[in-house]
């Protein structure tokens, strides 16, 4: 059974399952999602708890063992599988499979993991897993998800702040879980309880905002001049490399081609976006920058990425950053 990680808390209080499958690459989530399902275990009497951690040398075997040996401390036993890489391999599947297929009352089988890639969805040993118990895939919070998250975490703390103390501690802390949760900790400290104004937040929270090049994509897309600026801003920061940044700046630009071309040959455009793998989240997205960008738009932008690739090569002088803005911008102000 797949649910959402704020569904897990009325979930748990129906009744503890045999197996819980947690994964995903954000990991503040991760850990306190695993948190809540080893603290309603051990308030049903699952008092001990055994962790093995998978890693190339690992032997699946253990899992076998571990749920089959008895323990002088408690009948009740969590198994707390560690899984990083995402995937449990051939053996690991196999493992899964035959754990699942003779679960144990007196176990509960935790396992925390990676993002799974989607192929695994399909697997045998994920179906497994899904049968007997509870998935619940995890993602890194954005937009007004993230919002809502950092105003429930304040109110967890007796704190609140208008909609501009939300806005600014949204763009300080985003992409970032933990900060953000060490910064709702610190306002929490030295403030006490009650309401914050925008002044208290910018004085105490630092920025610790996090992008990825999945991110800028997203606001080049979207039309948010603002948020180019900082992301490419961090993103050179924290040392992402230039030819990532122009890899996913030169590959959207021939996508959005690629699907204006398919849409101008009369295909439908829902069939074009399934073809083209643009699912829900992003269809408004793309669609904003089908309607703003022309042919012409999008060829100047990769005429552009080539003399980036150059710069990158030591083959042309000049700042290969400053041309990953200036192709940014060409996103978000067609000509």
């Amino acid at each position: 059974m797949r649910i959402k990680p704020d569904q897990l808390a009325a979930e748990l209080k129906k009744g503890l399952k045999p197996v819980y499958f947690i994964t995903g690459d954000e990991p503040l989530q991760l850990g306190e999602k695993a948190d809540e399902i080893r603290k309603a275990a051990r308030l049903a009497g699952y008092d001990n708890r055994e962790v093995i951690t998978v890693d190339a040398h690992f032997d699946w075997s253990q899992l076998a063992f571990l749920a089959d040996s008895m323990s002088i401390f408690s009948d009740k036993k969590i198994i707390d599988l560690r899984m990083p890489s995402g995937t449990p391999g051939i053996d690991g599947a196999k493992a899964l499979i035959a754990y699942c297929a003779r679960v144990q009352e007196d176990n509960l089988l935790l396992i925390t993991a990676g993002k799974l890639a989607s192929a695994a969805l399909k697997t045998r040993w994920f179906e497994a897993l899904d049968k007997q118990g509870v998935v619940i895939q995890v993602w890194p919070l954005e937009g007004q998800d993230l919002v809502n998250w950092l105003r429930q975490r304040l109110q967890q703390r007796g704190l609140s702040t208008d909609t501009d103390g939300l806005r600014l501690l949204t763009s300080r802390v985003e992409g970032n879980l933990l900060a953000a949760a060490q910064e709702i900790e610190k306002l929490y400290v030295l403030y006490g309880t009650g309401s914050l104004s925008q002044q208290q937040i910018f004085e105490v929270v630092a920025d610790s905002s996090r992008y990825d090049v999945f991110n800028l994509i997203d606001s080049v897309l979207s039309d948010r001049e603002d948020r180019i600026v900082k992301i490419l801003s961090g993103l050179r920061g924290e040392g992402v490399a230039a030819p990532v940044v122009l890899w996913a700046l030169a590959r959207e630009a021939r996508s959005l081609i690629k699907i204006k071309w398919a849409i101008a040959a009369g295909q439908s455009r829902d069939l074009v976006y399934k073809n083209n793998q643009i699912w829900d989240k992003r269809k408004q997205l793309v669609s904003h920058a089908l309607n703003r960008l022309s042919d012409k738009d999008l060829t100047r932008i990769l005429l552009l990425g080539a003399k980036a690739d150059r710069q990158i090569k030591g083959q042309q002088s000049g700042d290969a950053w400053e041309t990953l803005r200036e192709i940014c911008f060409k996103f978000v102000i067609a000509r």
